[in-house]
């Protein structure tokens, strides 16, 4: 099969013919139809996540076809369409595991960085770790769901009822997590990079009733902020937007340092909190909500060659909403 190779930081991806793999115990096998860019992929090929398998397949947001079954595999038949997550495999016994937190195992293991992912052909995943795609959307529609969707609902869920809420870095978890919002009855105050007057209506596009630069107030106090750009200095920019009791979600796993900030700004019980990966659970719930929205994805595809290409693109911020591999 065809794949794209990782084999370490600031190297580019390589093109290469590897054997299909098999299925093991409780796994199935995977035709790739397609798979999403995420800004992950980035902070791994660049080096700031620092414990990938080596040489790696990357690649998280996995829309696929079942085809082999491995050994004790009941829940999907062959042909069945399904999507793979970041959560690949957890330990299920840990104190995490137990109490209902997999997203915080400690002995997890992620798609497209200690396990391969679907930037080739076809790819492994652990069956209890597999979603069904809901009907009524295409493959390419479909893999943002996989990561930027969960992670963007997480992060939603992790900001309470706000009615006033701030998103800060307008990329594939913004465009969709601002359609739920609205859906709910928020109001959504969209923030990019000074001067993006083109990702602002964007913002405004999908939902918002307020789009502006990431240095500005918002018209009106919020009561939660989630960020998803991975720059620290967001966070206090945040903190100044927020309302008494209101709370900063940082939705990425990796971001650069926050800097230093008054307490004034945090005082009056504002808070600062981070996502961390997802739950089956909160695939469950939001791949059971996204039809009833209806999340619409806006997606930019890439053959499955060109993946250097659509992570650089991701990184000069040029993807309009998600960047998505095509595989066949």
């Amino acid at each position: 099969m065809r794949a794209m190779i990782f084999d370490g930081a600031g190297m580019p991806l390589r093109l290469a013919d590897v054997p299909v793999p098999e299925p093991g115990a409780g796994e199935v096998l995977l035709k790739v139809h397609a798979c999403g860019i995420c800004r992950t992929d980035l902070h791994i090929v660049d080096g700031e996540l620092t414990e990938p398998k080596l040489p790696l397949i990357p690649g998280h947001q996995i829309v696929g076809s079942v085809v082999r079954l491995g050994a004790g595999v009941h829940r999907f038949a062959e042909g069945t369409r399904v999507g793979v997550p970041w959560l690949g495999a957890t330990c299920g016994t840990c104190r995490h595991c137990t109490s209902g937190r997999e997203n915080l195992c400690d002995h997890a293991l992620f798609t497209g960085y200690q396990r391969n992912g679907g930037f080739a052909e076809y790819t492994v995943a652990d069956a209890r770790f597999c979603f069904p795609i809901p009907e009524g959307y295409p493959d390419l529609q479909a893999a943002p769901l996989l990561c930027a969707g969960l992670i963007g609902y997480r992060s939603l869920v992790m900001a309470g009822d706000a009615e006033h809420l701030g998103v800060y870095g307008f990329g594939a978890a913004a465009h969709i997590v601002t359609q739920v919002a609205a859906f709910q009855g928020r109001k959504v105050f969209g923030f990019t990079r000074p001067g993006d007057g083109e990702g602002q209506a964007f913002a405004r596009e999908m939902g918002a009733v307020w789009a502006g630069s990431s240095s500005e107030l918002p018209p009106e106090e919020l009561d939660a902020a989630i960020i998803f750009a991975p720059a620290g200095e967001l966070v206090p920019a945040a903190l100044r937007a927020l309302g008494k009791g209101g709370g900063v979600v940082c939705g990425g796993i990796h971001m650069s340092d926050i800097p230093q900030f008054p307490y004034d700004i945090l005082w009056g019980e504002r808070s600062i909190r981070s996502v961390a990966n997802l739950t089956r659970r909160d695939g469950e719930e939001f791949l059971a909500l996204a039809p009833r929205v209806p999340v619409r994805t806006e997606v930019q595809s890439y053959p499955l060659e060109a993946a250097n290409e659509a992570l650089g693109d991701l990184r000069r911020g040029a993807i309009r909403g998600a960047g998505v591999l095509v595989v066949t």
